[in-house]
C-alpha cells in the first residue's frame, strides 16, 4: 500500500517525510482493518514529523485523525463488520488495570500507546485499529468533515472541560460565560462551536485574516490578534498555539480565579511569570493531556446534536508532506484533511 513515512524527523522545509511503499497491514486479535477514507491533518502530526516529539517508531506513518471502512476482523472481534464506517483517533490503547485507568483516567495510563506515533497511521491507504479504540460515527456527519472531529475536536472539547471549574467529568460541566482562546485552528474552530452552543460568549485572539474572519462567522463575541487583551476579564482561556510566550498573555486576560487550560501536546518555554500581576487571585494553570475514550464519545454526540461541522480542506493523500508544509505555515483556516486518491 501507499504510505507515509518519517524517514528524517526534522523542519518541514527539509522534507521529514517520504511516501513509500508499506505492506498492507494484518489485523491482530481483538483489531479491525481499516480503508482509510480520509485522515485529518493535526499539528501532532507536525510535531512528530519534525521531531519536537520523540521517535516512538522509526518510519512511522502519521495520522490519527481517520475516517475509514472497515475491511477485515482479527480475531475475538465483536460488534464490528465489513463495510462499517469507523473512526480512528489518538489513543490507540491503555493498560486497563493501572490506578489512573481504574479512577477513569485512562489518558494518564503509563503505558497507552498512541495512534501515528506508537504505531502507523492514517497517511496511508490502510491502517489497523484495536476495536475497543475504534470510534462509530454519527451517520449524518459527512466523512472528510468528521475526520478533524477525531481529534481537533475530541482535544478540544477536552481543553473546554478541563477550563470549566465542574469541568473533569462527563457532560455535566457549565461552560466558562466569558471564554477566551489563542489561536483558531482545527481544534479552536470547533471547541468554539461548543462554547457557543453551551452558552458561552467567546472571545478570539489569533493571527491571521482567514482565521479571525472564520471566528466571526462562527459567532465570535469579539476577535482580535494574539496578543490584544480581550474587550472583558476572562472566567476561562485556552490557548490552542503551541507557543509558550501565549501564556502570560492569556493569564494577565483572566479575571480572579479564572483558569487557563493549554491544549497542545507541545509548548515552546513559557516565560517567567509575573506573580502579582498574572497568577495571583487563585488564578490556575491546567494542562490537557490526550484524552478518554469517553472524551471522544461525549464529543461526537454533543457535535451531533449542536450540529458542529469542521471547515475543511482537502488535499490528496500523495500531497500530504504539502498540507503539513501549509499547516506549519498557517495558509489556510480549519483544518486539512487527506483523502484518498
Amino acid at each position: 500500500m501507499r504510505a507515509w513515512a518519517v524517514t528524517r524527523p526534522g523542519p518541514i522545509a527539509g522534507h521529514p517525510l517520504a511516501f513509500v511503499e508499506k505492506p498492507t497491514p494484518t489485523p491482530a486479535a481483538g483489531e479491525l482493518l481499516v480503508r482509510v477514507l480520509a485522515c485529518g491533518v493535526c499539528r501532532t502530526d507536525l510535531h512528530v514529523a519534525e521531531g519536537d516529539l520523540p521517535v516512538r517508531r522509526e518510519g512511522v506513518t502519521p495520522g490519527h485523525e481517520v475516517v475509514g471502512e472497515v475491511v477485515a476482523t482479527g480475531d475475538d472481534v465483536a460488534g464490528f463488520a465489513s463495510g462499517d464506517r469507523v473512526g480512528i483517533a489518538w489513543l490507540r490503547s491503555t493498560d486497563g488495570t493501572c490506578a489512573y485507568c481504574r479512577r477513569g483516567d485512562e489518558n494518564l495510563c503509563a503505558a497507552s500507546s498512541y495512534t501515528g506515533w506508537d504505531a502507523d497511521g492514517g497517511y496511508a491507504e490502510f491502517a489497523t485499529v484495536p476495536a475497543d479504540f475504534a470510534y462509530r460515527l454519527p451517520a449524518d456527519i459527512d466523512t472528510v468533515e468528521a475526520a478533524p472531529l477525531l481529534c481537533a475536536g475530541i482535544i478540544g472539547y477536552r481543553a473546554l472541560k478541563r477550563a470549566a471549574r465542574d469541568g473533569d467529568r462527563g457532560t455535566a460541566f457549565t461552560v466558562p460565560p466569558r471564554l477566551g482562546l489563542y489561536g483558531f485552528g482545527g481544534s479552536a474552530h470547533l471547541c468554539a462551536q461548543v462554547a457557543i452552543a453551551m452558552g458561552a460568549r467567546v472571545h478570539v485572539m489569533t493571527r491571521g485574516a482567514a482565521a479571525r474572519d472564520l471566528a466571526r462567522e462562527l459567532g465570535a463575541a469579539s476577535v482580535g490578534d494574539t496578543h490584544d487583551a480581550p474587550p472583558e476579564p476572562l472566567d476561562a482561556a485556552i490557548t490552542f498555539a503551541p507557543v509558550g510566550e501565549i501564556v502570560p498573555v492569556a493569564m494577565r486576560a483572566l479575571d480572579r480565579g479564572g483558569i487557563l487550560s493549554i491544549a497542545g501536546i507541545h509548548l515552546t518555554d513559557v516565560p517567567a511569570l509575573d506573580y502579582e500581576r498574572e497568577l495571583f487571585y487563585e488564578k490556575e494553570i491546567r494542562s490537557v493531556t490526550a484524552n478518554t475514550r469517553a472524551d471522544g464519545r461525549e464529543f461526537l454526540e454533543l457535535a451531533a446534536r449542536f450540529g458542529v461541522r469542521s471547515t475543511v480542506h482537502p488535499y490528496p493523500l500523495s500531497a500530504a508532506a504539502d498540507a503539513l508544509a501549509d499547516l506549519a505555515a498557517g495558509r489556510f483556516d480549519g483544518a486539512a484533511v487527506l483523502v484518498a486518491d
